[in-house]
């Protein structure tokens, strides 16, 4: 279960809560150009753009949940189970593995038109990782500083849509959520009301009553319309420190709390961690469950010309500032 945003400022911003019941031991990779790469039937690449993101390192390999190139171009896989489909190997296209995809978008491409132009010639198959790491079912938000779409393999096809609100959370399908976002058209910022009759006479007892019937649960649909409603009347401040902030206080309204939901096997979602990029400086800041002071990793404070990953784990450990007279 997961949420994911763009957000423009005077910056271009893009991120994710990643909502999970466990930690995979992710952490921030920088991936700079010249790190080897060998894709599992497309062969190898030797050199292609910087990459900066969250990953589990297997092997070597970082295997991104989400990430951005050092030309601004974003992407970020959310669960999708029941809807996602990978095919067989095709003769004829690239076939790329689900665990390849974002490092195969983001190593080539600038800009959402390239990437559209890159996935009419690729198969997304049906190609586990090992025996252990089988496909993940997915489907992808995918943004560069101007335009976001989302791309869903499923048993008809490719489907690419064209991402106006900005917004992915999991099931159902994209195309499902823009129509039911069409239900909160009513909800409004401040306390207006059409009147019922010519003797109505309202009284707003509270602040907030303009957005009564925004959902509030953290259901997959809930989160995609709480989230967009807030994300839309944000404000948009001018500076870093200050976007940066309002970014995660956006995503800080769909978090999962623990407690508050329990997976079948009896385990707690929460909201393992989230992420904030500037896709215009290849800052990449991040928050954790247990973490709430915001860090940052600089991908242009490490060297992008050479041929090793660095690798910063999470700062995982509370850290509270006391105050005294």
């Amino acid at each position: 279960m997961c949420t994911a945003i763009t957000f423009k400022a005077k910056h271009s911003y893009f991120g994710r809560n990643l909502d999970l019941d466990r930690s995979y031991g992710e952490e921030v990779c920088v991936m700079p150009r010249k790190y080897p790469l060998t894709f599992r039937t497309v062969g190898e690449m030797n050199e292609h753009f910087a990459i900066i993101g969250m990953a589990t390192v297997v092997d070597g390999l970082p295997l991104f949940y989400d990430a951005a190139n050092e030309h601004g171009l974003a992407m970020a896989g959310l669960n999708f189970p029941g809807n996602a489909y990978y095919a067989p190997v095709c003769k004829g296209k690239d076939n790329i593995a689900p665990f390849e995809f974002i490092t195969w978008v983001l190593s080539q491409c600038k800009t959402v038109n390239e990437v559209r132009s890159l996935l009419s010639e690729m198969n997304l198959a049906d190609i586990s990782f090992s025996e252990q790491l089988p496909p993940s079912p997915l489907h992808w938000i995918i943004a560069d500083k101007n335009t976001s779409i989302v791309a869903e393999y499923r048993k008809d096809g490719l489907h690419i849509h064209h991402n106006t609100v900005g917004v992915l959370t999991n099931n159902p399908p994209f195309e499902y959520h823009l129509k039911n976002l069409e239900n909160y058209k009513n909800l409004k910022i401040d306390n207006s009301r059409i009147k019922l009759n010519e003797a109505d006479d309202y009284t707003a007892y509270c602040q907030g009553l303009g957005a009564v019937g925004l959902p509030g649960d953290v259901s997959s649909m809930s989160r995609f319309v709480r989230v967009a409603f807030n994300k839309e009347n944000s404000v948009k401040p001018t500076d870093e420190k200050s976007a940066v902030g309002q970014f995660f206080h956006i995503l800080s309204s769909v978090e999962f709390i623990k407690g508050a939901c329990k997976t079948d096997a009896g385990h707690w979602d929460i909201t393992g961690y989230t992420s904030c990029i500037n896709q215009d400086k290849g800052l990449y800041y991040y928050t954790t469950y247990t973490n709430r002071r915001i860090t940052c990793v600089d991908m242009n404070k490490t060297d992008l010309t050479g041929d090793s990953i660095k690798r910063f784990p999470l700062i995982t450990e509370e850290s509270i500032e006391y105050q005294s007279q």
